[in-house]
């Protein structure tokens, strides 16, 4: 099952004098314990941009009957939709089944904007109506999956089945164990007739819960606060309006993101997200963490889904998937960036990674005390050492060859050091023969391992009485921007280059090719400034 050519209704709505391209809302679960925690919530969700709030009444402690339920609807900052969760449903209320439901009907007496029953207890929530629900009120019933994200035909049927119950908006939340599994959601979002909510729980179906607005989904969620969360995945209010520009996505956006695993960690999105926006470009970048691309490609085939930055450990997969190859690319045997054509769907494959890196580490040469060549490369003819022989180390031992520097490559798999070493004339090394590598003074250090990159910053590729050999250390890593192992050097006397620089570099190449424009770069290095 794919995304490749689902029929999409374009909707412009103003509302605020703002242009928006979509009609999906943004709810904030509200989940204090107590009434005024909850309200508070509710302002601050007002303040942010939520258009409702769902009352969380599992997460109240000491729940005062119909007093607390009149006083949150009624007093609430934004409309409200009523949940009251239970455990067998993965909430929070393990008390009587007849209480919950009437609480619930007693909500849609008092008005509540929208009511949250589960499947399971559908039926018997509407004998409990019976019938009385006043128009304005709209009853979503809701399935939830913690496990996995069902077949095509099998959530066709569970929309069906919700639907038979007299549901004024079908709600469905899967688990989502691969990414791919997010399109089987678009697809329920798209040729549904009736409102659905359709989302895929965890971080791998982060795509849903964005993209809702392009696919026509009724509404998403966003929390107030990061971390804390309702289900599985949500994403901020803040980061959905602010750094996703959430209502301006509409039928035809066009879908970009950063492929790898992890990718949690990705400042990506944070720089081409606001840059589309400032050139009024109708794209959206998104971290996509996925385990197969050969999977995720035919999956998302879509003419929609156009354009992809390369990331460990993807670099050399994502070759493989090309139709065709830039010659330095194919040289490297690594990409960093994938674009789709637009007249033939065919993907193009491009390495950009060594662009930006050789040269900051030139500028840093230049920088320094020395004589170097008033032309050519003040790397020619230095010992360029590369840790690490996956695609950022490929394409870094390449850049450094084509420098006339002569190349070391040293990777905790020796066999493929000896492999990317034998490509550009150099030497291999074990990683860990650096500690006693010191042939002559002067070296160049380059990581390109993910050694050191957060959450794990306290690690180090080297030691740091190693470090003493060289004069010049670059680290890839640009999360952190300044690492153990560019600290280490900086406090020998070392000059260092940050990853950010070849992030950068690369950066505006990437948006010129996503877009066709170019690069606003300032705007872009002052995103990074804000970003890192």
């Amino acid at each position: 099952m794919t995304i490749s050519s689902i029929p999409l209704t374009a909707s412009s709505i103003d509302i605020g004098g703002n242009a928006r391209r979509n009609s999906t809302l943004i709810c904030a679960p509200v989940m204090g314990e107590s009434v005024d925690k909850m309200l508070a919530q509710a302002r601050l969700a007002r303040e942010q941009g939520a258009d409702l709030v769902e009352i969380r009444l599992d997460y109240l402690k000491g729940f005062g009957g119909d007093g607390d339920l009149e006083t949150l609807i009624r007093q609430s900052a934004l409309p409200t939709l009523v949940t009251f969760r239970p455990t067998w449903e993965g909430g929070q209320y393990s008390g009587d089944e007849n209480t919950r439901l009437s609480t619930l009907r007693r909500a849609v007496e008092l008005g509540a904007s929208y009511v949250d029953v589960e499947l399971k207890a559908a039926d018997q929530f509407f004998k409990f109506i019976d019938g009385k629900k006043p128009e304005k009120v709209k009853v979503i019933v809701s399935s939830h999956n913690y496990e996995t994200t069902p077949s095509s035909e099998e959530l066709g049927n569970l929309v069906a089945r919700i639907q038979a119950t007299g549901a004024d908006i079908v709600k469905i939340a899967t688990t989502a164990l691969d990414i791919t599994d997010s399109a089987r959601i678009f697809q329920i979002l798209a040729h549904s007739q009736v409102p659905v909510i359709g989302i895929a729980m965890g971080e791998k179906g982060l795509m849903t819960r964005v993209l809702s607005a392009k696919f026509g989904g009724f509404l998403t969620f966003g929390v107030i606060e990061a971390g804390a969360v309702s289900a599985p995945g949500q994403p901020t209010v803040k980061d959905l309006l602010e750094l996703y520009n959430f209502r301006y996505i509409g039928p035809d956006t066009k879908v970009h993101g950063v492929i790898g695993n992890p990718i949690g960690h990705s400042k990506s999105p944070h720089l081409y997200n606001p840059a589309f926006k400032s050139v009024g470009f109708n794209g959206i970048y998104l971290p996509l963490l996925v385990d197969s691309v050969a999977k995720f490609l035919s999956t998302f085939s879509s003419p929609d889904f156009v354009g992809y930055s390369y990331t460990i450990p993807h670099k050399v997969a994502g070759l493989e998937c090309c139709d065709e190859v830039d010659p330095v690319a194919q040289a490297i045997g690594a990409i960093s960036c994938m674009i789709k054509k637009p007249s033939d769907g065919k993907l193009i494959g491009y390495n950009v990674d060594y662009l930006g890196a050789i040269a900051a580490i030139e500028e840093g040469l230049r920088g320094m005390n020395g004589t170097f060549p008033a032309s050519g490369s003040p790397l020619a003819g230095k010992l360029f050492i590369v840790m690490g022989a996956g695609g950022a180390g490929k394409a870094l031992a390449f850049g450094g060859k084509e420098k006339g520097a002569r190349v070391v490559v040293a990777n905790r798999t020796f066999e493929k050091a000896k492999d990317l070493a034998s490509r550009v004339g150099g030497q291999a090394l074990p990683l860990e023969a650096l500690s006693d590598f010191h042939p002559e003074d002067g070296m160049i250090l380059v990581n390109t391992t993910s050694v050191g990159m957060k959450p794990l910053t306290d690690r180090t590729p080297i030691p740091k009485a190693a470090l003493k050999r060289y004069s010049l250390v670059f680290d890839a890593i640009y999360t952190p921007k300044l690492t153990r192992l560019l600290t280490e050097a900086q406090e020998l006397g070392c000059a260092t280059v940050y990853g950010t620089e070849m992030f950068i570099n690369q950066a505006f190449v990437q948006f010129e090719k996503f877009t066709g424009l170019p690069a606003p770069k300032q705007f872009i290095r002052e995103l990074l400034v804000r970003n890192t």
